[in-house]
């Protein structure tokens, strides 16, 4: 079955980047469009920057021009080059589909933006 395996995060001082990898076992060629989702702790989770099958980008206004997502279908990888890190973007990021069905969730990977 589909996994989604999420690493990459860790803590970092404020200003600093971070690459989160998101591997898709079972292929990424069919799912139209990917996501990365971040929850901060007592928040709902959101939606933080997408990418469709024909490389088309979306961002949360929160990260627009920070974030880049990418995507590598035949590697099976989903990306989010993290730039210009804020105490706010703390949280555990998540990728999975943005349309129905989703995918079981993955483990997550944290990320602590902190001096």
């Amino acid at each position: 079955q589909v996994q989604l395996v999420e690493s990459g995060g860790g803590l970092v001082q404020p200003g600093g980047s971070l690459r989160l990898s998101c591997a898709a076992s079972g292929g990424l060629a069919s799912i139209n469009t990917m996501g990365w989702y971040r929850q901060a702790p007592g928040k709902q989770r959101e939606l933080v920057a997408s990418i469709t099958s024909s490389y088309s980008t979306y961002y949360a206004d929160s990260v627009r021009g920070r974030f880049t997502i990418s995507r590598n279908n035949p590697r099976n990888m989903v990306y989010l080059q993290m730039n210009s890190l804020k105490p706010e973007d703390t949280a555990d990021y998540y990728c999975n589909t943005v349309q129905r069905p989703m995918l079981p969730w993955g483990q997550g990977t944290q990320v602590t933006v902190s001096s």
